[in-house]
């Protein structure tokens, strides 16, 4: 028997493949986003290993305190190592070739025009020494490379992307000043580009503008002798100059450190992006379910006729299963192919932000396909399993019925019990993270209530739609006279069906009702706390973290109509606390203007004392935590300067404030400890405009500093709108993430309504046999299809208003007091979805007003 239902599900799986593509498309996008993640990560993976192994020398020495990765140094300039190091290097035994290198992060480089060459990408500008090692990752191909400080090489891509031509000036913004250098040469990557636009100068030139150093390195290159491996070489260079004297690091040591910091923002994206294509896959399972459900209902006959004729329940769930199966596989293997096209358009995506990824380096590990079908079939047949069980249920005597199974009312008793209880225990959970005094417990609860509430609205769906159709019918479809009464019995027909619908649309739906409240709070906290503390006029700083260049502090500090320009800092410093504590903070080094800048609520003293000699301040929750009060001394350790004892003279509130437990000391305190070398440039300026004088101080400003485009002169209201457009980026790209998910839930609602199309062939006959027209019924169809959209959608957005208002109850902890509701995207999301009702409903509509009259009344 069991060949003969492998028989039945393969033929049935043929005879209804028209019902059965739109779950597959659902299974296909889901496996397609999954593999296509994993597909673009491995291959960004690949090409940045490629990148890193072939440009890192065999070993490379740097100064015992440089920073690995892209970290750009807060003082403008790397740290350096003297040239005779490179001597040193060179003696060492089995090096074949030593070579100092020069490279700096800290530079800003604008043409003609005054255009930022930077790559969009967030990418650092990279300028350093033309050298032996480049080549092992760039070639010459056009021009020369520079010959002395009037020339100037860059790369292709940034060429290409700027127009730039030999012969072009570029100035270059760097710590030590402003120079120009014509451009003598063009060179291409080997290998990935990074995304970063990268200059080359010739060494002196590089030496004396980037490091303010003649004579000095940032790191040397060092080559291996023939037979002598990286990690004995390294050894050597250890024993030769001294182990603890630089940091040195093998070719794979380098590589690896690299790949790290890389890696950590690779993962980031991949289990995000994960993570959506997981909630697609969630609704997937509603359209899925649907699906079997409504051919198990359609075929209730036949496997009646099964089970008269000697199949067993277990066969005929068998049969369905097969079929599941079937449909997973089709759908997994096409959506694994979809997902290398979507890793190539990712690809190409990245192209055009500046970061060529080339299709040669095209990664597809066996896991991927392997772990996209299992998935894929794994979730399809999980999501069949209830409806091919109810199949099994059928009884031989359901052969002699007209239609339909019996309705199991018990079972609807449990599930509106079980419905209710989820749901209570999700609103519980949802107020105790409403409640809770701290961030961690409160972060638990709110997951908790998330999940429970969600599970719960979708258990309790059947039971919500028999109410909440009913009242959306009235105000929907009751004007719509005859036609909208039937559509509104047609939706509450079955409302299980109509309930699982629904909680497709309304998964997606309550994601972006509960990250817009939460984005509109932070905007509005954010833009709240900024009119009540900051009192500084104008707010200078580089998007890129780029600290403030002394030319650009000078030029705003000359500006007329200026009342003051306060200098932001941070500087290094071990701090002890009375009771012996030692914990490693950035102070907060500023002018004493700082106080009229920043409004802070006092918890003791005066925030203006915290810039007296040898004063600082310290937050609310620091001071309670070590039992400290005003007057006691704390001793700080500056790093690469002196140890002091410095007096408590003021302790600000951390309720709230923007710079949340921040200490504080005046830049004179800093000066007067922190060696000249070692003194960080200031990453913000904040200036006040003498009285009456805003507007033209603003124009000042903005005049003063345009020859350095790497910073942003923004007022207060300029700032605001920074902030939502922020905001309101990572919203965008937030709901393109969960766009995939309500494409599937869209897909639902047509397979539903087309399924129900051919379930009520018979009917839809018989109601246009009696005067239905066409058009009545295609608008029947259309009404039905909207207000089951409008059902998911206030479901969503109500249960994700309420997790965006729990959202912002915890984050209130953390200053983010104000919550606002975004009701114009709310109301315009649930008006959007009466249009995706719309839409869903064309094809089935239009199918239904196609069919012949006789046919239709004759089927069975």
């Amino acid at each position: 028997m069991s060949n003969t239902v492998l028989k039945t599900s393969r033929r049935n799986f043929v005879a209804h493949k028209g019902r059965m593509a739109l779950s597959a498309v659902a299974v296909l996008l889901s496996v397609a986003f999954v593999c296509g993640t994993l597909v673009f990560t491995d291959t960004m993976n690949t090409t940045f290993d490629k990148l890193f192994a072939v440009s890192s020398s065999d070993v490379t020495v740097s100064p015992k305190g440089a920073k690995g990765g892209e970290e750009i140094p807060d003082r403008g300039k790397p740290e350096m190592l003297d040239g005779a190091a490179v001597e040193q290097v060179r003696k060492a035994e089995g090096v074949a070739g030593a070579e100092g290198a020069v490279l700096s992060m800290s530079v800003t480089v604008v043409n003609s025009k005054n255009e930022n060459m930077g790559s969009t990408t967030g990418a650092p500008t990279i300028a350093g020494n033309w050298n032996d090692n480049e080549l092992k990752s760039m070639k010459i191909t056009s021009g020369h490379a520079p010959r002395g400080p009037t020339e100037v090489m860059v790369d292709a891509d940034t060429a290409e992307k700027h127009h730039l031509k030999l012969g072009d000036e570029l100035r270059t913004i760097a710590v030590t000043g402003d120079f120009r250098a014509r451009i003598s040469g063009v060179a291409t990557f080997t290998v990935t580009n990074p995304g970063a636009a990268v200059v080359y100068f010739d060494t002196p030139t590089a030496q004396q503008h980037l490091l303010g150093a003649p004579g000095a390195f940032t790191h040397v290159n060092v080559t291996a002798e023939d037979g002598v491996s990286d990690e004995q070489l390294k050894q050597n260079i250890a024993s030769a100059v001294g182990a603890d004297t630089y940091k040195l690091q093998t070719s794979k040591e380098a590589a690896d450190a690299n790949r790290e910091d890389v890696g950590s923002f690779l993962d980031v994206m991949k289990y995000v992006m994960l993570g959506f294509a997981g909630i697609a896959f969630l609704v997937g399972i509603f359209l899925i379910f649907n699906t079997f459900s409504m051919l198990v209902a359609q075929r209730t006959r036949e496997i009646g006729l099964m089970r008269a004729i000697g199949a067993d329940s277990g066969q005929v769930l068998k049969s369905v299963v097969v079929e599941a199966f079937l449909l997973g596989v089709v759908g997994s293997v096409l959506g694994v192919g979809a997902g290398v096209g979507l890793a190539v358009g990712l690809m190409e995506l990245m192209g055009q932000m500046g970061m060529h990824l080339s299709t040669d380096d095209l990664t597809v590990a066996w896991t991927t396909p392997v772990a996209g079908v299992v998935l894929g079939v794994v979730v399809t047949v999980v999501a069949a399993f209830v409806p091919a069980r109810r199949a099994g249920k059928v009884s031989p005597m359901a052969a002699l019925r007209e239609s339909g199974t019996p309705g199991d009312k018990k079972a609807g008793v449990v599930r509106a019990v079980l419905g209710l209880v989820l749901t209570a225990a999700g609103g519980a959970g949802l107020y105790l993270a409403s409640a809770a005094d701290e961030a961690g417990p409160g972060s638990l609860w709110l997951g908790l209530g998330v999940v429970l509430s969600l599970i719960g609205f979708i258990v309790i769906g059947p039971l919500l739609a028999a109410g909440v159709v009913r009242v959306l019918s009235g105000v929907v479809l009751r004007p719509f006279g005859s036609v909208g009464r039937l559509a509104e019995r047609n939706a509450l027909r079955n409302p299980r069906r109509t309930g699982a619908t629904a909680a497709a649309l309304m998964i997606g739906l309550a994601l972006v009702a509960c990250l817009s409240v939460v984005g509109s709070s932070m905007v509005a906290s954010a833009t709240d706390e900024l009119d009540k503390s900051v009192g500084a006029d104008f707010i200078v700083n580089s998007e890129t973290g780029q600290p403030v260049m002394p030319q650009a502090e000078q030029a705003l500090r000359a500006t007329a109509g200026l009342d003051h320009v306060t200098a932001y800092r941070e500087v290094e410093a071990e701090v002890t606390a009375p009771d012996g504590t030692t914990e490693e903070v950035g102070l907060g080094a500023t002018d004493p203007t700082y106080a009229q800048d920043l409004r802070r609520k006092m918890i003791a003293g005066e925030h203006a004392a915290a810039y007296g000699k040898d004063s600082m301040s310290v937050g609310s929750l620091y001071a309670a935590e070590h039992g400290i009060k005003l007057g006691d001394r704390l001793k700080v350790a500056f790093t690469g300067g002196n140890t002091v004892q410095l007096k408590v003279a003021a302790i600000t509130s951390d309720e709230g404030n923007l710079d949340k437990t921040m200490k504080y000391i005046s830049t004179a305190v800093a000066e007067a400890n922190v060696p000249a070398d070692r003194m960080p440039r200031p990453f913000m300026l904040l200036a006040s405009a003498k009285d009456g004088q805003q507007d033209t101080a603003y124009a000042a400003v903005k005049a003063a500093l345009a020859e350095y485009p790497q910073y942003k002169v923004r007022n207060q209201a300029d700032y605001k709108q920074s902030l939502k457009d922020q905001v309101g980026q990572l919203l965008n790209m937030v709901y393109g993430l969960l766009a995939l998910a309500i494409i599937v839930a869209v897909l639902g609602v047509v397979n539903t309504l087309a399924l129900s199309v051919v379930e009520r062939t018979r009917e839809i006959g018989l109601m246009r046999a009696i005067g239905l027209s066409r058009r009545q019924l295609r608008r029947m169809i259309r009404l039905e299809s909207v207000v089951i959209a409008l059902f998911g959608a206030l479901l969503g957005l109500g249960l994700g208003m309420g997790w965006g208002a729990t959202a912002q109850q915890l984050l209130a902890l953390q200053g983010l007091k104000v919550l606002e509701i975004p009701w114009p995207t709310i109301l315009g999301v649930f008006a959007a979805s009466a249009f995706v009702g719309l839409f869903a409903a064309l094809v089935p509509a239009f199918r239904a007003g196609r069919m012949n009259v006789l046919n239709a009344i004759a089927s069975e």
